[in-house]
């Protein structure tokens, strides 16, 4: 099979693509035939060696997948099985490949009504808005939510999980992504570039972070008293920890995590027509390098796409 691979860190041109061994499913677990892979920010930083979560190249990035069974090792799928999923994440998955080889838990049947592209869309962001919004945040009916980047991958799905728990969601973004969100189902869209939103937003319940910078020191000032920061990006931060904590506000850091049960969640969602996820742009599996440099360029209205 075919892979992509470094061996190097650097930009997008230190990605190639090489012929490989397929891998081998272990019992528990099933090969994947791959038909779509879903990119995210992280993997740029993980490329050029900002965050060396693999180690040193050469390695195989990617997590995010959509493809079919065809072996398995176990009784939750069969071959022909249509799958989706984020496994082994953060250890390597070795997703931009042709051929992944995953634990069945860690993969959910791919709802009828995404195509293999949106379903490769999905599960990082969605397991990371419904972690931090659901089993961190504790989201309900009525409360008033904020989340930060609501044009981005994390943001535009996160929006969507809040309203269907029926909260109030007020959502940062810049005014070319307004009408963007807005479709989403954001009730308030403060524009990041001419409002600062701390100082238009308040008594807010719980706050979704997925900027980091001095976003999240200035979400402080607008949550309620006992107000709860949940974010993606300085989770490990104990001078915010303790600030937060001394003013009798919750932080918590999200590392997201394989989830089979919130990942059948996010489904469901799917199923009622409460959640969409919207892809940017498409590439094929030879324009690796491509699609980088678009992830390196940010600012992403939802979700970048490998096909293979």
């Amino acid at each position: 099979m075919r892979v992509i691979t470094q061996q190097k860190f650097g930009g997008p041109e230190v990605l190639t693509i090489v012929d490989a061994p397929e891998p081998r499913a272990l019992p528990t677990e099933v090969l994947v035939r791959v038909k779509a892979i879903g990119l995210n920010p992280l993997e740029a930083r993980l490329r050029d060696g900002e965050f060396p979560l693999l180690g040193q190249p050469p390695f195989v990035l990617g997590w995010d997948v959509s493809g079919v069974v065809e072996e398995a090792l176990t009784w939750r799928f069969r071959p022909g099985d249509e799958v989706f999923g984020m496994p082994l994440f953060p250890r390597a998955a070795g997703a931009y490949a042709e051929a992944v080889a995953a634990p069945a838990l860690h993969l959910a049947r791919k709802p009828e009504k995404l195509s293999h592209v949106e379903a490769a869309a999905l599960p990082i962001v969605g397991l990371t808005a419904w972690q931090g919004l659901v089993d961190l945040g504790g989201v309900t009916v009525g409360d008033r939510v904020l989340i930060h980047g609501g044009g981005g991958g994390v943001g535009h799905v996160a929006i969507q999980i809040a309203k269907a728990l029926g909260a109030h969601v007020i959502a940062t973004a810049s005014e070319s992504k307004r009408e963007f969100v807005e479709g989403l189902g954001a009730d308030e869209v403060i524009d990041y570039q001419k409002v600062d939103f701390s100082e238009v937003a308040s008594e807010i319940d719980v706050v979704l972070d997925t900027l980091g910078g001095d976003t999240v020191e200035r979400s402080l000032g607008v949550l309620r008293p006992g107000g709860h920061l949940v974010t993606a990006v300085a989770e490990d931060d104990t001078e915010l920890i303790a600030k937060f904590e001394s003013a009798g506000m919750r932080f918590s850091g999200i590392g997201v995590d394989p989830d089979p049960v919130a990942l059948r969640q996010l489904v469901a969602l799917v199923e009622q027509g409460k959640l969409r996820v919207h892809v940017q742009e498409t590439f094929p599996f030879e324009r690796i390098a491509d699609a980088h440099r678009l992830l390196d360029g940010g600012h992403l209205r939802g979700k970048v796409v490998l096909t293979v």
